[in-house]
């Protein structure tokens, strides 16, 4: 089956000041970040505790099925197990990916202090052990596995350490291009610079080294596109303006509100971003297939946020789950992105709200009981808690039968 990766990014390369393609991925590699906590807490313990990887991988499978994401983005020890033996993106539009390395930032053991430390760069994974699980590939088995991966760069305004960081970047896009390895990159926000940078000025210094990282670079060994925190409005149209082709996308960071997830979001997208990555803000929700399907609407421009999070909320209580927080409070914009290491970056976003815009939606197969425009859309803005929870409940039915 075609991924729709590559049909989104076909379509922004064409015409990426008038593409309405949006790449949204689900980041499930958190096992090589925080170890036993990856998998998040576990409604289900009474004491708290975290769910297992055996649940983790659950997730992975059902959100995967559902097919409304463009990525998902594992470990290889999970994507030996899901991609190569397992084979559940057989099939599937999603296409599956890897965290290509780990830099000491995002080493979050309990008790430990690296991620207060400048970051220094650092591979665990293995370009052969992501395509086929081994580390001799011939050919024909280097598309058994991911074939596309995560590669992170913190740079900390110090120059040894970002030359360090950049020299080891130089050698995995080499050794990527060679295996026939795609990549996309993340660029974390100092962890702890060595040379403070005045917050004004943050966004500015994380476009100039995005561009002066890849100016020397062809496109033969570029990465598909960026991950980064999103510093408001003037940076992100700043980047598209120097190089739309470079596919800016925002990370997702801590949990937050629902309304933090889905304002970030449309914000970013209104501004120029092409892809999102919600690894702990979807982990974290009460409900994940939800949670992704109405980011999803966002991006198709057929519900706003604050309708997305009020609609999210009745469809939670019509399937019997607790939300996290009253709604009022999950209507809160807390207006930060915490770091791996729980700092907290702010990112900016205008109080002015815009009505959603129409778009396409998938339609219901039975006739609707609950208000449609005139084209036979849903009329979100029109529904009632009830009706909400009946047209999710039709989606949920088609994903899983």
């Amino acid at each position: 089956m075609p991924k729709s990766l590559d049909q989104k990014l076909a379509e922004i390369h064409a015409d990426p000041n008038n593409a309405k393609a949006f790449i949204l991925a689900d980041a499930k590699d958190a096992d090589m970040a925080y170890g036993i906590a990856a998998p998040g807490r576990s409604p289900e313990h009474e004491d708290g505790g975290f769910r297992s990887l055996s649940e983790y991988r659950d997730h992975i499978r059902g959100n995967v099925r559902q097919g409304l994401l463009d990525i998902m983005l594992m470990s290889v020890s999970t994507n030996e197990l899901l991609t190569i033996r397992e084979r559940i993106f057989d099939g599937s539009p999603v296409t599956p990916a890897v965290r290509a390395n780990d830099t000491t930032d995002i080493h979050v053991a309990r008790g430990a202090s690296y991620p207060r430390q400048p970051s220094r760069p650092f591979r665990t994974a293995v370009i052969e052990h992501a395509q086929c699980g081994q580390l001799e590939c011939d050919p024909s088995q280097r598309h058994l596995g991911a074939n596309l991966g995560l590669y992170s760069v913190t740079f900390n305004n110090d120059a040894e350490l970002d030359r360090r960081a950049l020299e080891e970047y130089k050698a995995f896009r080499i050794e990527a291009e060679r295996k026939g390895f795609r990549h996309f990159l993340e660029i974390f926000d100092p962890n702890a610079p060595v040379n403070p940078i005045p917050p004004g000025q943050l966004g500015g210094f994380i476009n100039d080294m995005i561009v002066r990282a890849l100016a020397g670079v062809p496109q033969a060994g570029r990465p598909l596109f960026l991950k980064m925190v999103y510093h408001g409005p003037k940076s992100m149209s700043e980047l598209v303006q120097y190089d739309p082709h470079l596919v800016p996308g925002v990370l997702g960071g801590s949990a937050g509100t629902t309304y933090d997830a889905f304002k970030l979001l449309a914000e970013a997208q209104k501004h120029g971003a092409r892809a999102a990555l919600f690894g702990r803000k979807i982990n974290s929700a009460e409900h994940q297939l939800c949670f992704i399907q109405f980011l999803r609407l966002i991006t198709d421009g057929q519900i706003s946020p604050e309708e997305a999070v009020k609609a999210y909320h009745g469809v939670l209580g019509g399937l019997g789950i607790r939300p996290h927080r009253p709604l009022a409070e999950d209507m809160r914009l807390t207006g930060s992105i915490a770091g791996y290491s729980g700092s907290a970056t702010t990112y900016s976003i205008p109080p002015r709200v815009r009505p959603a815009a129409a778009g396409a939606a998938e339609r219901p197969a039975a006739k609707p009981s609950y208000p449609t425009t005139s084209t036979g859309l849903p009329d979100f803005a029109k529904m009632t808690p009830q009706q909400r929870v009946e047209y999710h409940r039709r989606r949920l039915d088609g994903i899983f039968g």
